[in-house]
């Protein structure tokens, strides 16, 4: 378990089927709602996607930060994570952005929580079902409550689709884009 800029997120090696389905389980997670990760940088998000000209525009705006892309996935990405896509993002908390980099492999970034409760702020507040799931805990103490990250889904085509807006206002997104179009 890690901190993000958001609240605490449960860690494991996103390429890992073993790992994610032991996520999957002590979440008590629906096997059909995927699960993000965060990538260290560009370089690392290039090898498990396949990037458009939009989705780049965006990483060198807003990223690090809270801002999740969804994009087609390359086939080294497991099904179990996400059958067709894998969303990622470069966080802003340093510890997470550490973490990531030291690993040098995508790290799962589901929130601490059970599947559909609110995210976790505390190491304190760790649901108890969770405890027995979790092997190390990178506290900060206690997080800021923040809205989660904005996520723009890019699966469909160049074209995004802003599926949860979050930190990052949807027309600051659209905004960025175009601009670099008139450009």
């Amino acid at each position: 378990m890690y901190p993000t800029e958001s609240s605490y997120a449960l860690g494991v090696n996103a390429l890992e089927k073993a790992a994610i389905k032991k996520i999957f389980e002590a979440k008590g997670r629906p096997p059909d709602r995927s699960i993000p990760v965060i990538v260290s940088d560009l370089q690392m998000w290039r090898r498990y996607a396949y990037f458009n000209r939009s989705a780049e525009i965006l990483v060198k705006k807003f990223m690090p930060g809270p801002l999740t892309l969804a994009l087609r996935k390359k086939h080294c990405i497991p099904d179990l994570l996400n059958p067709l896509a894998i969303a990622a993002r470069i966080p802003g908390h340093p510890v997470a952005r550490a973490l990531v980099s030291a690993a040098e492999y995508p790290i799962t970034s589901t929130s601490a929580n059970m599947s559909g409760a609110p995210p976790v702020y505390s190491p304190k507040r760790v649901p108890i079902p969770l405890r027995s799931a979790i092997d190390l805990i990178l506290s900060t103490g206690t997080l800021k409550r923040r809205k989660p990250s904005t996520i723009v889904d890019f699966t469909l085509g160049d074209e995004p689709i802003v599926t949860r807006e979050g930190m990052i206002p949807a027309s600051a997104i659209f905004k960025v884009l175009a601009q670099e179009r008139k450009r």
